[in-house]
């Protein structure tokens, strides 16, 4: 899932270098920020609007089960992979609707809300890759991200690249290893 500005093409070469021959899934935000795509709005830089992220991230997953039934995949074999904004609505999703994903993948995510009731996904594998460089995202934010998964119970990685708010190679294949690390003792299992 894109970042602010982005589109469903934005992410599809990092997905096929990522899980080469999977299907790829890949929704545009709805909500634009002056012409730019978004999933969720937000009220300042790192300020989001909390009711609609949270109908945003509810027709997100609505759209996760239509998607399943007309393309006949297994959520439980399917991985969110978000960048910036696409990253904070893929933790909202996992986070709100852990039945709706296998795991994911936040690529220069921040702490989208904070879960008023304990969240057990149940061991679901979750990639944190962040930079330590980033004038958006800064580290303490980072951590606060990461212990909300660890008390959700997620198998956390967390990874750091010498990096600020864009991808670097280091991101890919981190994701790269990752997947294959969690997804290739599945690949045999119906879909």
């Amino acid at each position: 899932m894109h970042g602010t500005g982005g589109d469903e093409t934005t992410l599809t070469p990092l997905g096929r270098a990522v899980a080469p021959g999977a299907a790829l899934l890949s929704p545009r935000g709805k909500v634009l920020e002056h012409g730019m795509a978004r999933f969720f709005r937000r009220l300042a830089e790192g300020v989001f609007d909390q009711s609609d992220l949270a109908l945003q991230t509810a027709e997100l997953a609505a759209f996760v089960d239509a998607a399943a039934k007309a393309y006949q995949f297994s959520k439980g074999r399917l991985v969110a992979v978000g960048f910036s904004n696409g990253a904070n609505i893929a933790t909202s999703l996992l986070l709100r609707y852990p039945d709706k994903l296998a795991g994911v993948i936040l690529l220069r995510g921040m702490v989208p809300f904070v879960p008023e009731r304990p969240v057990d996904l149940r061991r679901k594998p979750v990639l944190v890759s962040s930079g330590l460089d980033d004038p958006i995202v800064g580290t303490d934010e980072v951590e606060e991200l990461a212990d909300i998964f660890r008390s959700a119970n997620a198998d956390l990685t967390l990874h750091w690249e010498k990096a600020g708010h864009i991808l670097s190679q280091g991101d890919v294949l981190m994701a790269f290893d990752w997947i294959r690390r969690f997804y290739a003792s599945r690949s045999s299992a119906p879909r």
